[in-house]
């Protein structure tokens, strides 16, 4: 049996971790989720630091090939912005046999910035980034294209 990974993508604000977490439920997959692991060091907002941003992308990488090499599924909650992150991670991926699924949430971004407005901080899925942040996080998103793999887009809407 060979593992799964699907990388979900999408801005701010877009609905990933919805269905990152619906995938958790009717599919039985692990998530992992750069938001939750700052949480955990005490960041209830966006964006972190370079340094603390690079501490967790090398734990989730170590988490992710325990999982990969124990055969399961991953859905990695992530935003994958840049098709460079992607290309980045589809080569991890693939060192242990894994083509990766990405799941494109397609959400309009009046609705993706109201989402982020609404935001309290209240848990690490709800962490606060201003407006401003926002936008530029948003309009500096790189969409997926069939090119990249297997995709599917998901309304975000």
């Amino acid at each position: 049996m060979v593992s799964r990974a699907v990388f979900m993508c999408g801005p701010a604000g877009s609905g990933k971790t919805t269905v990152a977490m619906r995938l958790v439920e009717t599919e039985g997959l692990t998530r992992l989720s750069v938001d939750e692991e700052a949480w955990k060091r005490g960041f209830r907002s966006h964006p972190i630091p370079v340094q603390d941003a690079e501490e967790i992308d090398v734990l989730l990488r170590e988490r992710l090939t325990e999982l990969l090499t124990a055969n399961r599924g991953v859905v990695l909650d992530y935003s994958f912005a840049t098709r460079a992150v992607r290309d980045d991670y589809r080569a991890f991926v693939a060192a242990f046999g894994v083509v990766p699924e990405i799941v494109f949430v397609d959400t309009p971004r009046d609705v993706a910035l109201q989402r982020i407005r609404e935001r309290r901080g209240e848990d690490a899925n709800d962490a606060v980034l201003s407006v401003e942040t926002a936008r530029r996080f948003y309009d500096g998103f790189e969409i997926p294209t069939p090119s990249e793999g297997p995709l599917t887009v998901v309304s975000g809407a």
